[in-house]
């Protein structure tokens, strides 16, 4: 693949499946090589490194790259990187907050755990995964960028 003026799209989507892969695995090792419960909830939101943070500083990266920083496409990537990263920290992080008090109120008034199961409380990324996210995003985008020259 030369530069072509698709990179600065396929680039992201090429560290996006990298980031899922590398996710896949830590959460493999990290879970005493579990592979069924590594299928189960390796995915789902949270864990390391962040896939959201990975990919938005990939888009950046290849938009600085390929557009220039003084383009339109860079202002608005960093904007969609802003609302994509505080959404996977901060909010979600909230949304886990309320399903835990959720939970707690779900199981003292005894409701039937059948018909209404627990609610998932780690939906967020902690600081130390999004920092993880944004430099394998960034290594990836650059290795990326400098193969595909």
């Amino acid at each position: 693949m030369l530069n072509t003026p698709y990179n600065v799209f396929l680039v992201p989507i090429i560290v996006l499946g990298i980031t899922r892969v590398l996710k896949f695995i830590i959460f493999y090792f990290r879970h005493n090589r579990d592979l069924a419960y590594t299928r189960k909830h390796a995915m789902s939101y949270g864990h390391m490194p962040s896939v959201h943070t990975a990919l938005m500083t990939s888009m950046i990266t290849s938009v600085g790259y390929y557009e220039g920083i003084t383009s339109g496409a860079f202002a608005v990537a960093i904007i969609m990187a802003i609302i994509v990263v505080d959404d996977a920290t901060r909010l979600r992080v909230y949304m886990g907050t309320h399903s835990e008090y959720i939970n707690m109120l779900r199981q003292k008034v005894g409701v039937d755990g059948e018909k209404y199961p627990d609610l998932k409380e780690r939906m967020g990324h902690r600081m130390s995964e999004v920092i993880a996210g944004a430099i394998v995003g960034l290594t990836l985008t650059v290795l990326l960028i400098n193969l595909l020259k």
